[in-house]
């Protein structure tokens, strides 16, 4: 059993502390990101044993098991039997073992596991967890058991013989250790188990029986909601399912999707229309709990067709909190599409011919769905040439149910297009690519997708090296099928590229989609350029609920802040991962097979030597991490936004970076979340904050409100500058530094680019002019995601003819 480990230099300082001895605190602090995959396991048996509270070596021990439960130890069959000796060791004074820790520590040997040497330990694990009726923990209970041989040990919660749940136990019963491990590992683990092992997914479709299984289970719910539909079944609201069971079809619903299964769509697509909606008129559905689950595994492992399916569930669902709530969700699975290239735009033509153009005839009528100027398909009528304003009496008639059909078609297709949006857009900073054949197929060719990308500017590696950027999709005779596609990045350009690529859209009045050409590009400051974290953000005084909400939606993760115990501060994350800019000429490495144990089962490991933590592309990982305070003492619920951090995944663990180091365009689209976060949510946006802020923040509000433009504003600048020239009231309207400034017949307005306040001249008297709910569609922008540009054009179309403004509100204000 002995074999030869070198620990790395921070592991041997740690070590002596956890080894009996007792120590000083070490100067400096080890830094538990240096400890490699190895050392983890190696020192984990020995912090596992370490007692007492208030020495260096409890001190320690803390150290070592934090960094356990954040990333991927790696054990030697060494390591691995003396962990399971720990554990038994610590029964005594525990009462309980941690059966999570060790069914784990089966899936992170890469030497082999010494299941002989492991028996005796293990036996006496589960012996006492039973004895102690401690059955929290089943999967792991029963992996652990296996190991013991212990094949008498079937204990798991009480299902009816006739569950699906039941179905799954009494397949994994004839699965080896690992086999059953990996069933622990989907599970939530116990406090001091390592986080989900990278490779569970893979390693669990490599089991024909399981993956089988998994489709007969969806299959098999499918059909128990037709029943409670049909009425064969008695329909109790939310029971359809037991929580073992949502469970169970929660594992299915996640492999299938991760192996992006052909036959899924349409299993999906059935158990979703069934399950959001009760046969009778009842609000409550058949099962909130499965609904829910299937929208976090599509969370985890998007498609668009689940996405697809979850949008036509919200919409069918008569629940107001279950739509709410699908609506959070949703949004938060778009983005992760970016992570997904090979699914993201993967689209149904839905029936839509060339030019996303589709034509039926009813009657002497047609009914035209195609997409505007805005990229939006929209359902229109003719009778001949002759354009007909609303649906025609005789088609609403004698087709209903066409009508009805075509409406809800629109509503798909705009679903569609709104996804395929959000994954293009969630891919920048992973700087995505596709290969030309995959590319054409998929986007340019595509008579849905084809109205998005025909509104963005796109790059084409003709060489090496030799990028070449083009309006639209436009084909290119003789390029490989394997020439790299991504979308163009001002970030990547010259200036002078940038403002020809504004110039066009502008001058065409083409609206991208999302802001491209007028895209912030936020670089970094000398004040950032020498420190370990950026202040560019801080001090910024924001409606918490706002915020909140707004990090959910651009998928950043936060615990929530409030008055209680715990949420007076923390920090919302957002992990970015760069694989798509691998070459698209480039091969996944292969996998590997690695013996764990059980001769039935191999796992899906890279060949990498990187202790569990590789993938299959190359990648890097980074997370940003933004600070912020809950403000306690404030009347309303606001939120102090302070520093600015950067992570990058390093030997299985996150080292903070400072920003120096991080890449350009990660960089760039992380500091533009935040600066999105600020320019929404802080109260300098606020237009009454002045009168109804009761004398709080005055001086930050007016410094804020009518200070440095941030990059977001800088960019509206540029905007406007283009768009000016086009308005009748162009001859009013001058762009002066931070300001709009618009010509009225009664005042001079001076309308700030950042928050969109105004002040008047003479005195710069500030001037409350609350928006409306609807913005001028007459207006032409350039991007569609920048409603304070909007705000500002609308304010300024207002002011310049201010003899003709009625509301009594205003004019009291201007004629002081």
């Amino acid at each position: 059993m002995t074999a030869s480990l070198t620990l790395s230099p921070e592991a041997q300082r740690v070590l002596p502390h956890l080894t009996g001895r007792d120590l000083a605190y070490p100067a400096p602090w080890p830094d538990g990101s240096r400890l490699t995959a190895r050392d983890l396991g190696h020192l984990l048996p020995l912090a596992y044993r370490t007692p007492g509270r208030g020495s260096a070596a409890f001190s320690m021990r803390c150290l070592v098991e934090d960094e356990v439960r954040q990333r991927q130890p790696e054990f030697t069959p060494a390591s691995c039997l003396a962990l399971y000796e720990a554990l038994v060791d610590g029964l005594e004074k525990r009462k309980w073992a941690d059966l999570s820790l060790a069914a784990g520590a089966l899936l992170r040997c890469p030497d082999g596991v010494p299941a002989a040497e492991l028996a005796g330990p293990a036996r006496v694990l589960i012996e006492f967890m039973i004895a102690k009726g401690r059955l929290e923990s089943p999967w792991a209970l029963l992996s652990v058991a296996a190991v013991a041989g212990m094949e008498e040990v079937t204990i798991m919660p009480e299902e009816p013989t006739t569950s699906l749940a039941a179905a799954e136990r009494d397949l994994v019963l004839s699965f080896g250790p690992a086999g059953r491990a990996l069933l622990a590992e989907t599970g939530p683990g116990s406090y001091g188990a390592p986080p989900e092992s990278p490779e569970t997914w893979e390693r669990l479709a490599e089991l024909p029986a399981y993956m089988a299984f998994a489709r007969s289970a969806l299959d098999s719910a499918g059909e128990r909601l037709t029943a409670i539909h049909a009425g064969e079944l008695p329909f109790h609201a939310d029971k359809a399912f037991t929580r073992a069971e949502v469970a169970t079809l929660g594992r299915a619903a996640r492999l299938a999707l991760f192996r992006d299964e052909p036959w899924l769509p349409d299993s999906l697509g059935t158990l979703l229309s069934l399950v959001a909606v009760a046969p009778t008129q009842a609000k409550t559905p058949p099962s909130q709990a499965l609904l829910f689950e299937i929208a976090r595994a599509a969370e985890r492992f998007p498609t668009p067709e689940v996405i697809a399916a979850l949008r036509a569930a919200r919409t069918a669902t008569r629940h107001a909190g279950v739509v709410k709530q699908l609506d959070r969700m949703i949004k938060r699975a778009e983005p992760g599409l970016a992570d997904r290239v090979e699914v993201a735009l993967r689209m149904p033509s839905l029936g839509f011919g060339p030019g996303g153009r589709m034509e039926v005839t009813l009657g002497t009528h047609q009914a035209v769905i195609a997409p505007g100027s805005s990229g939006e398909f929209a359902l229109t009528w003719r009778q001949g040439e002759r354009p007909v304003k609303s649906v025609p009496a005789a088609v609403r008639k004698e087709h209903p149910e066409e009508v009805k059909r075509l409406r809800e078609l629109v509503k798909q297709v705009n679903r569609q297009v709104s996804t395929m949006t959000r994954a293009l857009e969630a891919g920048f900073a992973a700087d995505s690519t596709l290969p030309y054949a995959t590319w054409l197929a998929q986007v340019a060719r595509h008579p849905v997708a084809a109205s998005v990308a025909a509104r963005l500017i796109w790059e084409i590696e003709h060489a090496p090296g030799e990028w070449r950027a083009t309006l639209g999709a436009p084909e290119e005779p003789g390029l490989p099928e394997d020439a790299p596609v991504r979308l163009w990045h001002p970030a990547r350009a010259r200036t002078d590229e940038v403002f020809r690529w504004r110039e066009r859209i502008t001058e065409e009045r083409i609206r991208q989609p999302f802001k491209q050409a007028f895209r912030e590009v936020y670089l970094l400051t000398p004040a950032e350029e020498g420190t370990t974290r950026s202040e560019r953000f801080a001090g910024h005084i924001v409606d918490y609920r706002r915020l909140y909400a707004l990090f959910r939606t651009r998928a950043w993760q936060t615990p929530m802040l409030g008055p209680w115990d715990g949420g007076g501060d923390g920090e919302a994350t957002r992990t970015i991962s760069t694989r798509g800019s691998r070459d698209a000429r480039e091969p996944t490495r292969p996998l590997s097979t690695r013996n764990v144990g059980d001769a039935r089962e191999t796992t899906g490991t890279p060949s990498s030597g990187d202790g569990g933590e590789g993938t299959r592309a190359a990648a890097d990982r980074w997370r940003v991490a933004l600070h912020h305070d809950y403000l306690h003492d404030e009347p309303g619920e606001y939120a102090l936004t302070g520093r600015i951090r950067f992570d990058r995944r390093d030997g299985g663990g996150w080292r903070e970076v400072p920003p120096a180091e991080v890449p350009p365009l990660v960089f760039s689209e992380a500091m533009r979340d935040v600066d999105l976060f600020v320019a929404v949510t802080s109260i300098a946006t606020d237009p009454e904050w002045a009168e109804r802020g009761q004398g709080r923040h005055l001086d930050y509000w007016r410094e804020t409100s009518f200070g440095t433009l941030a990059a977001s504003g800088e960019v509206r600048r540029d905007a406007l500058a283009r768009i000016l020239p086009r308005l009748a009231d162009a001859d009013r309207c001058t762009l002066d530094g931070r300001f709009l400034v618009v010509r009225g017949d009664l005042r001079t307005y001076k309308i700030h680019l950042g928050s969109g306040n105004v002040l008047m001249d003479p005195g710069d008297v500030y001037l409350c002019v609350v928006p409306g709910r609807k913005t001028d569609a007459r207006l032409f922008l350039p991007f569609e995601d920048d409603s304070r540009l909007a705000l500002i054009l609308s304010k300024a179309l207002l002011l310049a003819r201010d003899t003709e403004i009625t509301d009594e509100s205003i004019l009291r204000q201007i004629k002081g």
